[in-house]
């Protein structure tokens, strides 16, 4: 016999019976989704599943630290999306971790070693997660979950007494950090920035690719599941300011800086970067890379795995994190594509808009097979739409939708692909469909603002509004800067005016009209003022807001109102009557 140590995880659905009972193909379905999330958390954290049997799972790890943490990953992610079922219809599992002696049977680990975690997933509450003293020794000290002893316990078909300990794993709570109001709290996981990085060279017209460079260095470190990685559009509000990394630290709440620099030159690249501790201003590692332009992918790697080393050298992912994200061979695609993503991040004007398209289609003329490419056209489009620039909707939709579903079908590990499809989902009334979108996304990517942001919205319209909150409240926590915290707002405002609760709607509404006075911003304060019998104040609004209508006023109110039922958008729209404003469809 061949034996091994190893660290086994052993899981099922508490009240499986009863589920199926209830509605089996429902409750099938959802196991489906379950299971699969679970199986890429466990390769994730470098463990592979050997055995499934109806509602079980078991799996096997070579590190009893990265089991802990696929175990808290999954109970998180299940949580997540438990939000989004009835409370009778919410599928928990019990995960039991036990680290021993095992014996190999072809691709089947047997024994001992995997009878106990099998018997401690029983111990376990419905979505707690139980581990013997063998695992606790090993992740002294290296984790930061509370740990409680549960004590000795004797188990079915054990012999002898395991120690039982169970780990408290608890979900993020953006409103605890401060994500409305307050100094923000820093997360329970290396927490970082990486600040624009600044352009060296000669040449103004560079200023798109060193914007570029950052933004790709900062998805990649987002692709880490135990960092917390402020968003992109936070990040750059401190472009072009001298402000030490003290402040930075505390205005984002974070524990580490990157910022670095970049100037080109021919063919040649030069790019530094440095690591520095916010509280203390200290610099921790610091890099100069001098290559080819054609080797910018490798830069971005090695920068990437340079400071994740630093900050916590015992993560380990299998493959790089370039790898998880596809992007292009073509140069002249790659360069076409950041021209495009700097445009359409400025969002100002509609021309703004109207180049970034052109560019975007220029690179996938280049590379027809370039996913991050159509990724972003779909985005440009859909803000098109957003803004009120669309002279056409039902055209820019019907592109936008094929370059969603063109991306996702070129890497559909890409969560900005996955949050395309949610978009994509949208303007074809589909919020079931981009609630699943939206929930992959997250899964793939849990440091994506605009993934949590849009699971928010499609809360709200798929009826959940109560849980719409929790997201688009995390999306203020990853990214406090964001100019888009006006729409972020806007959305809490509606989950409120759904819920009843008219006032904080109101007040909601106008913190973000304070910060952008966007059509459907006035439009979600003039509801609630109609249910306040605030009729002066509508008033006083609906001039402002009739002389404000988006171009394509019809098909740009249907995709901003995909409620999946009726009587939620005539609730809607009963506020609106009250106003005095005149409602579309």
């Amino acid at each position: 016999m061949e034996r091994k140590l190893a660290v086994i995880l052993a899981g099922d659905v508490a009240g499986f019976s009863r589920l199926v009972a209830a509605n089996e193909e429902e409750t099938l379905a959802t196991l489906a989704v379950y299971t699969a999330t679970i199986g890429d958390l466990v390769a994730e954290h470098g463990g592979r599943i050997f055995g499934t049997a109806g509602d079980s799972v078991v799996a096997e790890f070579h590190s009893a630290v990265l089991a802990v943490r696929a175990a808290v990953a999954i109970q998180r992610a299940l949580h997540r999306r438990n939000a989004d079922l009835p409370a009778d219809r919410r599928m928990e599992f019990r995960l039991g971790l036990n680290l021993g002696d095992v014996v190999v049977s072809g691709g089947d680990l047997l024994g001992d070693g995997v009878n106990v975690a099998a018997r401690l997933q029983e111990v376990a509450q419905p979505a707690g997660i139980c581990i013997s003293g063998t695992v606790r020794d090993q992740i002294e000290g290296k984790l930061d979950f509370p740990i409680t002893r549960l004590g000795e316990r004797t188990l079915k078909n054990i012999p002898r007494p395991v120690l039982v300990h169970r780990v408290n794993w608890n979900r993020e709570d953006p409103l605890e950090t401060g994500a409305l109001g307050g100094p923000l709290t820093l997360p329970d996981k290396p927490s970082i920035a990486v600040l624009p990085f600044v352009n060296m060279s000669d040449d103004p017209e560079q200023e798109f690719f060193a914007d570029g460079l950052t933004e790709d260095i900062i998805t990649a470190l987002s692709l880490y599941r135990w960092f917390f990685v402020i968003a992109r559009n936070s990040s750059f509000a401190y472009k072009g300011r001298a402000v030490d990394a003290k402040q930075i630290g505390r205005e984002l709440g974070v524990r580490y800086i990157v910022e670095g620099s970049v100037r080109r030159s021919g063919t040649r690249i030069r790019v530094t970067g440095q690591l520095i501790e916010a509280e203390t201003g200290v610099h921790l590692w610091a890099q100069r890379y001098d290559r080819e332009i054609s080797d910018i992918f490798a830069i971005q790697d090695e920068l990437t795995q340079h400071v994740v080393g630093a900050i916590e050298p015992e993560i380990v992912i299998g493959e790089s994190s370039r790898a998880l994200l596809k992007t292009t061979d073509n140069l002249d695609a790659y360069e076409c594509h950041m021209r495009g993503m700097w445009l359409h991040n400025l969002q100002d004007t509609s021309e703004h808009f109207t180049e970034a398209i052109a560019w975007h289609r220029r690179a996938i003329a280049l590379d027809p097979d370039f996913s991050r490419a159509h990724m972003l056209l779909a985005r440009s489009l859909y803000a098109r739409c957003f803004h009120g620039f669309s002279t056409d909707v039902d055209r820019d939709s019907t592109e936008l939708r094929a370059a969603a579903e063109r991306a996702v079908a070129l890497d559909d590990r890409d969560p900005y692909a996955r949050y395309a499809m949610c978009l994509g989902n949208f303007v074809v009334q589909r919020a079931t469909a981009a609630l699943a979108e939206a929930q992959q996304a997250i899964d793939l990517t849990p440091n994506l603002a605009i993934a949590h942001m849009v699971l928010g919205w499609t809360r709200i319209f798929t009826g959940h509004f109560a849980q719409a909150q929790d997201p688009l409240h995390m999306a203020l926590r990853l990214s406090p800067h964001d100019p888009l915290t006006y729409l972020i707002l806007d959305r809490i405002a509606l989950s409120h005016y759904h819920l009843g609760n008219y006032e904080e709607a109101a007040h909601y509404s106008e913190r973000g009209l304070s910060l952008r006075r966007a059509y459907f911003n006035r439009v979600v304060f003039l509801a609630s003022l109609g249910q306040l019998n605030r009729q002066d104040d509508a008033r006083r609004l609906l001039p402002e807001t009739l002389a404000n209508v988006p171009a394509d006023i019809e098909h740009y109110w249907k995709i901003l109102t995909p409620y999946v039922h009726a009587g939620h958008y005539a609730h809607f729209r009963d506020g609106l009557s009250k106003a005095g404003f005149p409602v579309m469809g």
